[in-house]
């Protein structure tokens, strides 16, 4: 009987030794309640990110056509210094196609030989901002007025004082 006793032990204890690897093996993984909490968590961390990814996008787009507005007045420069007045159009400087980071084209008029200030674009004062030529991109919004005051001039990059001032027109 004795000896029966012990084989039933020896049976048993391998058993329980074959079956304790399996209870760890369960034990070890992520419960749903665990991966719910992580999901939460992620979720709310990309909404507060969202807005100042989006923010620091239109700053870049900002300042890429600012950049290119820079870009067009240096050759416009090279282009006044040899025939003496500005081209009527940036196709003399091969620039007609360029676009801003919106996807529209850069508005330019020249002002030179201009009567009066009729065509001009004006300030909030009604004042014009360049002597020489207007150069801007209609921002965003793809809209604009020749005022800056309205809504729809106020995401437009504009060149200002004869290039002294070049960025945001509701910033000027």
């Amino acid at each position: 009987m004795r000896q029966f006793l012990r084989h039933e032990w020896k049976k048993l204890r391998h058993l329980l030794v074959r079956w304790r690897p399996r209870r760890e093996i369960v034990q070890a993984g992520f419960t749903i309640l665990e991966l719910l909490l992580v999901t939460v968590i992620i979720g709310t961390l990309s909404t507060m990110a969202a807005p100042r990814l989006d923010r620091a996008r239109t700053l870049a787009q900002i300042a890429a056509a600012v950049s290119n507005i820079r870009i067009i007045e240096a050759e416009l420069s090279i282009y006044i210094e040899s025939n003496f007045v500005p081209p009527v159009r940036l196709a003399a400087i091969g620039r007609s196609t360029l676009r801003d980071p919106w996807g529209n084209l850069f508005e330019y008029q020249s002002l030179f030989g201009a009567k009066g200030k009729g065509n001009a674009r004006k300030d909030k004062f009604l004042v014009p901002l360049n002597s020489d030529y207007d150069l801007y991109s209609r921002g965003a919004d793809g809209k604009t007025k020749k005022p800056l005051s309205p809504p729809d001039s106020h995401d437009d990059i504009i060149r200002a004082l004869d290039g002294a001032y070049v960025g945001l027109a509701s910033e000027f």
